[in-house]
Parts: structure tokens; sequence; C-alpha cells
């Protein structure tokens, strides 16, 4: 899901799983139970606020201390601890370097006039009465194409939450219909690195496990669709009557034109072409450079006396457009690089502990324990999903909430005589969709950012993503579309 290179993927795939016999599961618990208690703590009591603006990251961080407290009395040593940190903070690299181009991309975008030109003509054809499942299938549509949810976002997406907000419908229906769409699409894509990864674990080949996946995805997809149509027919939105007021205050603030789409196209096509995506998105932002001095030369000299240095600021700080209208000012404006650097934090605080945990054997060792207690198929599969949402959890990672199950539980599917395909697929329901439903997960952390909308704010509207590992469960429960092992 999210945009790496294959070397990256390769070694992810490759990846030891470190096993520490001095270790036992109450342990391995112990940083878990902190950590949880210390998140929950400064959600519902504090306001986010518990060690101000960046309490989560210190959290995180404090979690990281007891665990390597708990490997020292089980004798794992500081250098493995600071190796399996920096292998992966090293993992993280390609989607950091994504995040600061996303936020010149979004900078860039606002000043050349692309995202008013998405909201103009958004505005004029998306209807909020089939807003937000049109949003689901638009975001589907692009995730397919692309294999990636994270470019999706940065690009329809941020468009649609755009249009979106204009219309006075709330962020988190909004961000929670284009993740929907955006995981289905990522998930089920050929181009999709976790759609490829997962049957590689599993031991099955790409497209019979894209075709088993679509016995328990689509259902979901369908539910989602008719949730969202059913929300869209009744939310109460600013409706037609403020349109046009928006579409004559875009008018007057930015020169709108439909040569301005060229600039996302191209970066479609790129992805799409198998473009690198930091090269893809890096022509994004210096095309979006260019066509601010061709359509946006006011807005340019408004911002600063120094054209350049409108861009420049575009890049990589701040930039407020005022308008003549109070709902679009707000909209129009970005953080650039600056503003991803809480996001990428977080990210960087996460890797640290989920370093530290997988160094002293914490991950191997609860997710040993889980597959101990699967003794009937259901068990078997609920063990996955739990494992693999916990790995989310505790690693902040949705390659790790893949590669480990998938390592672990790849014989106790044989033993059971299923074929492959099972495994691979829980892994797709329960460990790529419900990575971005933890908010300090490298996904959760991502979406969260570029969309500009907090998980908690999304999580229950990303019904595609809570409701895959369920409907998961339920088929194994009731024994639907469970495949035997083909024995030759």
């Amino acid at each position: 899901m999210q945009d790496s290179n294959n070397l990256s993927e390769i070694e992810i795939e490759n990846q030891k799983i470190i096993l520490n016999k001095e270790l036992n599961i109450w342990e391995a618990l112990i940083p878990v139970v902190l950590l949880m208690c210390m998140l929950a703590y400064n959600i519902f009591f504090a306001g986010g606020e518990l060690l101000g603006e960046y309490s989560n990251q210190f959290i995180l961080l404090t979690g990281g201390v007891f665990a390597a407290i708990v490997g020292f009395l089980n004798k794992v040593s500081l250098t493995i601890m600071f190796n399996e940190i920096w292998e992966n903070l090293k993992s993280v690299f390609i989607p950091i370097t994504i995040l600061f181009l996303v936020g010149a991309l979004a900078g860039t975008w606002l000043v050349s006039g692309i995202i008013p030109a998405m909201v103009y003509y958004g505005l004029q054809v998306l209807n909020p009465t089939i807003f937000l499942p049109a949003s689901v299938l638009i975001a589907s549509v692009i995730s397919i194409a692309t294999g990636s949810s994270w470019t999706t976002s940065a690009t329809v997406g941020i468009a649609l939450v755009g249009i979106g907000s204009a219309l006075g419908i709330p962020t988190g229906m909004i961000a929670g219909a284009v993740i929907s769409g955006a995981y289905f699409g990522d998930k089920m894509s050929p181009l999709s690195d976790t759609t490829n990864l997962a049957p590689a674990m599993a031991g099955t080949d790409l497209f019979t496990h894209i075709a088993y996946m679509t016995y328990t995805t689509v259902p979901t997809y369908i539910v989602t669709l008719i949730v969202f149509s059913i929300l869209s027919f009744n939310i109460e939105t600013s409706g037609n009557a403020d349109i046009s007021g928006l579409l004559q205050s875009i008018n007057n603030t930015f020169n709108i034109s439909p040569y301005l789409f060229i600039v996302p196209i191209a970066v479609i096509i790129l992805i799409v072409t198998k473009t690198k995506p930091l090269i893809a998105l890096g022509i994004g932002v210096v095309l979006a450079g260019i066509f601010a001095f061709i359509f946006q030369p006011e807005i340019l000299s408004s911002l600063s006396s120094s054209k350049g240095r409108s861009i420049f600021n575009a890049v990589f700080v701040d930039t407020e457009i005022v308008t003549d209208n109070t709902k679009l000012n707000e909209l129009f404006s970005s953080g650039g690089m600056k503003g991803m650097l809480w996001t990428i934090f977080l990210i960087c605080c996460a890797m640290v502990f989920g370093g530290i945990m997988d160094a002293i054997g914490a991950l191997a060792r609860i997710t040993s324990a889980l597959l101990n207690i699967a003794t009937s198929i259901f068990g078997l599969f609920a063990s996955t999903v739990v494992s693999c949402i916990g790995l989310n959890a505790i690693a902040s990672d949705q390659y790790l909430a893949i590669v480990i199950p998938g390592k672990m539980f790849k014989k106790a599917f044989e033993d059971k005589e299923l074929a492959p395909e099972n495994l691979s697929r829980t892994l797709e329901d329960s460990g790529t969709v419900t990575s971005v439903l933890i908010p300090w997960n490298t996904c959760g952390a991502y979406q969260s950012g570029v969309l500009g909308v907090g998980v908690h704010e999304y999580f229950f509207y990303a019904i595609f993503n809570w409701l895959s590992p369920l409907t998961t469960l339920i088929f194994a429960a009731f024994q639907i579309k469970i495949r035997q092992l083909v024995t030759k």
C-alpha cells in the first residue's frame, strides 16, 4: 500500500523474525500494556496534550524505553536494539520522503490553482446527494490504476475533502469514504506492493490471491457503498444554495482553467506507468510551480514581493490564500513540507518502539502465543486476524503486520489442510486495511497528515477498513469459501 521501490519490498519480505527464549509472554506484553494505557489516557483524559503538541511521539519513545528495560532483563544487548531501530528507520525513508513531497505538492497545487480548480469543477459535478458513494468509487478507480492508496489520497483525496468541505459535509465522513475506496483499490490492484507481498508470504500466486479475495472483499465493498449512499441521502449539507457564492469566490481569487488538470493527470499517468513515486511526485511539484507562474501571477505577487519566494514558501512552509468567503479560507491553506513534520516525527517514534519490540523478541513471542491457542479452523483465522491488527498497533508498520503472521502461521494453515490463499486473503483483510485505523501506524499517520483529518474523526466512517476483518471472521465461522489444500 505504501509507495516503495522493489529493493525495500524484497528486504521486508526476507526479514528475519527474532526469537528470544528468555522472554515470556507476560514480559512481552508489559511495554504494550503500558503504551496503550498512556495513549488512552492522553486521548481520553488529556485531550491529546498530555506532554504538549508531540504527546503521542513522547509516549511512543517512553514505551520504547520500557521495552528496552524488559530487553536488558532478558539478556538483549543495546547493539541489537539499535540495529533493529536503524533497520526500521531505513525502511520508512522512502515513505518519509514521499510525505515531504506530498506537503510540497499540496502547497504548489494550491498556489498554481490546481486544487481550487478541482474544487470549482467538482462542486458543479458532485451533487451532495451522491457525493459520498461517488467519492468511494472515484478513489477506488484511481487506487486500482495506481496500486497505491497513498497516491490516491495525495491527489483526488485532497480534492474530494476540499469539495466536500465546501458543501458542508463533515470531513470525517469524506475521509472515511476516500480511505474506504482507496484501500479497496489498493487491496485488489496487481500493482500494489501488499497485494504482491501477502501471497508471497503465504505461498500462493498473485492472481489466485486476488481472485480469492473477491469473496470477502466484494460483499464488504457493496455494504460500504450502501451505507455511504444512505448517509448521503440523509445528511444535512449547505446544498446548492451556497454553491454559486463559493464558485464566484473561487473565480474572483484564482484564474481557473481546465488546463490546470494537465498536472494531476500527468502525475497519475506516471504512477500507472510504474514511474517511481518520488520521481512522479517530484515532477508534479515542478510542473505545479511552472503552472503557478503561468496561471496565477497575481496570487504569487500577493503572497510575497518575489514570485519565486512565494513558490519557495508553498513548497517548504505555510501558505494561506484569503478569499472573500470564510468557508474557503481554511480550505485554501497549506503547510508545505513543514506541515508534515508532526506526522514524520510520529512515524519515526513508532519505528523506534517497533524496532525495540522486535529486537527483544516480543513481536514473535506475542504472535506465537496467539498461534498456540488456535486449536480450530475458526480459531486459526481469528488468531491470524488478531495478530495482524495487533502488529499494526505494536510494530506500527503494515508490512510487518503481513510478514510476521505470514511466516508464523503458514505451517499452521498447512497442518489444517487449508489452501495458502486462505492465509494470504486473511493477511490482506486484517493486515493491509486496518493499518490506517491506528493513529501512530505509518499508514494512519500518513492518511491523517495528507487529508488533514484525524484518525479519530474518520475511524467510524472508514467502513471498508474495519468491516473487512469482521467479514473474514464471519466467513471462517460459517465455513464459507474456505478452500482446502489440494494434495498432488
